[in-house]
């Protein structure tokens, strides 16, 4: 048997997850756990772990953000044509929700690696002819629609999920769950193994991503009982899931053999959430290939070759030569200036110190914090002027989050005569590679310890971008103070109270900008291009996808 034919009979690893981001075409995520998992698939196919992703088709998107003058939201449609990326299967198989039979078929992806590796995704359509037009639309609309719908999605999911991957005759060794919308995966094989909980149990793995409680998917055994029906006993559901209300992230606890959070501060508020689980970290990276612009894929080709697949060559990055360095962060810098000046008219110029925040926008990131004192910010304007790019989505049923664009656009129009600030609309994949590697100084200020992970940062160290942080997620393993980039506030160990906490935070923040960023970038360039080669020798040689899948695949797959 020659080697690519061994390759494909092996078993397989199975990986869930809702939203899979794989190209700016297919909209098929909206936010970091999508992107993660789109990160997680192309370093399989490099690495050659046999490992295939399932997800749904979600073929009207999530929606397409437009800004108005004012600030305001506005959500479009966004659909998407899957017949122009994939191919759809003719394998079929049916699901019961609401006591009525739904049929699925899976579209495929295939991500094939310069390696000679591969990678399946199936994508989950369940609009086809002979199916309840209601059921037709359960796969339409990533995150739409109300608790009804979302257990619609994750029975398909989660159950049609394991039917297909048998239907096709796939041998899948594990399961991963990534995050609990996957879940009912595991009741699926409870049910194909004679409810045998420990057989379950080992085929199981599961990433949790949410550090609070509010954020873990929870439905009403009303709402199971009526969706789902009683094909299981409720007993057992309530002995899995929980007595009060069907708690996805305990049941897949419960049913799996591994699980981890996303980053050590993580593993450690995962475990005070769900105590008695021997939760274990296994912290995110970024495909480095992905997330490098092109100005510096071409550096690292020069220094380090091979480097794509083996990312931990950039450790050596303190042999780069300063210029050779700063010539691909000012070709990477260009383009995300032009970028912005050809949207938004705002003038902005290639040598100032360019500050990016994006992510999305909900309260506890704090897009607005850099704007508490505005008297500090043209303070430490006035020592070197600097320009700020913002850019992230609101959930359109999140008040708060689309009311912090608009409060942006407030403090654009009060600080527009001395500062340059944009807010950028739509951010997507295309838009996140463009302000990681454009921008001098990746910003983050989340409401500690409410950040999993993240994984911005990473990517912009990747670049040559240096890191200014809120210590919570990844950063708190990344960071060393001055080498790699700057803290702001109390270290994740010091117990203070929230308005000290703040007051430091800001302290940090308009102190540190004022007398140690500014300075540094306009008159000591030697010392920035230094952290700028840590940033990629330090934080990008092992905050990358390959480290983490070469971690899953020992740990969690063996």
């Amino acid at each position: 048997m020659v080697e690519s034919e061994a390759y494909l009979m092996r078993q397989k690893i199975a990986y869930f997850s809702m939203e899979i981001g794989l190209s700016n075409n297919i909209h098929t995520y909206n936010g970091g756990l999508g992107i993660l998992a789109g990160d997680t698939i192309r370093s399989s196919a490099d690495l050659k772990v046999p490992l295939v992703g399932v997800t749904l088709v979600s073929k009207k998107g999530h929606f397409r953000q437009e800004i108005t003058s004012d600030g305001k939201q506005v959500e479009h449609p966004d659909p998407w044509e899957p017949s122009e990326h994939m191919q759809l299967l003719s394998t079929e198989v049916k699901v019961q929700i609401q006591k009525r039979d739904v049929t699925i078929r899976p579209w495929l992806y295939t991500v094939k690696s310069q390696t000679g590796g591969v990678a399946s995704v199936y994508f989950l359509d369940a609009d086809l002819e002979g199916n309840n037009p209601e059921d037709r639309e359960i796969t339409s609309f990533l995150y739409g629609g109300d608790e009804r719908y979302r257990l619609k999605q994750e029975i398909v999911l989660g159950i049609g999920g394991v039917k297909i991957l048998d239907a096709l005759g796939l041998r899948v060794r594990k399961y991963h769950m990534n995050e609990g919308h996957s879940s009912l995966l595991a009741l699926e094989l409870l049910q194909k193994n004679g409810m045998d909980i420990e057989k379950v149990r080992n085929l199981c793995v599961f990433t949790t991503h949410t550090p609070v409680e509010a954020g873990h998917d929870k439905f009403s055994y009303d709402l199971v009982r009526e969706v789902l029906g009683d094909t299981v006993p409720l007993d057992v559901l309530k002995k899995l899931g929980g007595q009060e209300r069907l708690n996805m992230t305990l049941f897949a606890l419960n049913l799996s053999n591994y699980y981890n959070g996303v980053a050590k501060r993580h593993r450690d508020s995962s475990k005070a959430m769900f105590p008695g689980y021997e939760i274990r970290a296994i912290t995110n990276g970024v495909h480095s290939y992905t997330w490098t612009c092109e100005s510096f894929r071409t550096l690292y080709d020069k220094y380090f070759p091979g480097w794509a697949n083996e990312p931990d060559l950039l450790v050596r990055a303190d042999g780069i030569l300063d210029e050779d360095v700063w010539r691909a962060h000012e070709e990477g810098k260009k383009v995300l200036i032009d970028y912005v000046n050809n949207v938004t008219n705002a003038g902005m110029n290639y040598d100032t110190l360019t500050l990016g925040f994006a992510r999305r926008a909900t309260g506890y990131k704090r897009t607005d914090l850099v704007f508490s004192d505005l008297e500090k910010l043209k303070k430490a304007n006035g020592k070197g002027r600097i320009q700020l790019i913002f850019s992230g989505i609101a959930n359109p049923k999140d008040d708060s989050g689309r009311k912090l664009i608009e409060q942006i656009f407030g403090y654009m129009q009060k600080l527009k005569e001395e500062i340059k600030i944009v807010y950028l609309a739509n951010y997507d994949m295309d838009l996140a590679a463009k302000l990681v590697s454009g921008v001098d100084v990746w910003l983050n200020t989340p409401l500690r310890p409410l950040e999993a992970s993240g994984t911005s940062g990473m990517k912009a160290a990747h670049n040559g971008v240096v890191n200014f942080s809120v210590l919570d997620g990844w950063w708190i393993e990344g960071w060393i103070e001055g080498v790699t980039g700057w803290a702001i506030g109390p270290q994740p160990n010091e117990n203070v109270s929230a308005e000290e906490g703040r007051r430091r935070e800001l302290d940090d923040l308009y102190n540190k900008l004022e007398y140690v960023i500014v300075p540094m970038f306009y008159s000591r360039r030697g010392e920035w291009i230094e952290m700028m080669k840590n940033s990629i020798g330090k934080i990008a040689y092992h905050f990358n996808s390959h480290r983490m899948m070469q971690r899953y695949a020992t740990e969690a797959y063996l």
